[in-house]
């Protein structure tokens, strides 16, 4: 059985209780140029906001601060909304100075692009 802390805006019957977007205020993009990624890494930097959280931006901060280190689609997926209402709310939470986000590093190494479709892969395939 899930807590309200876990997640606020779902119930195990009825499902989502809210539409994805009441999260973010109806905005599909943030107030703020901010370049955030799917892969972009967020840590939260401790200082606490000084205007009110809603208890998406407020989970989100949670997740930030609990694991160091998480990637915009982790939030994502943690939320349960969709990847552009995360980046909406992670934006929020950066204006706020809570958090800081670093563009993923690539490698340049050919090999290294087919290892890690390769883990990827297999990672899948025990998935299924």
């Amino acid at each position: 059985m899930r807590t309200a802390r876990d997640t606020p805006w779902l119930d195990d019957s009825a499902g989502r209780v809210m539409r994805p977007y009441t999260a973010s205020g109806g905005r599909t993009r943030p107030d703020v140029d901010v370049a955030l990624d799917l892969l972009s890494l967020v840590t939260a930097t401790g200082v606490r906001p000084r205007a009110p959280l809603g208890p998406e931006h407020a989970f989100a901060l949670r997740l930030c601060a609990g694991t160091g280190v998480v990637s915009v689609a982790e939030v994502a997926a943690q939320l349960r909304l969709p990847a552009v209402v995360a980046k909406v709310l992670l934006s929020d939470l950066m204006e706020y100075g809570a958090v800081t986000a670093r563009a993923p590093r690539f490698l340049n190494n050919p090999a290294d692009d087919v290892c890690l479709l390769r883990a990827v892969l297999d990672g899948l395939r025990k998935r299924l």
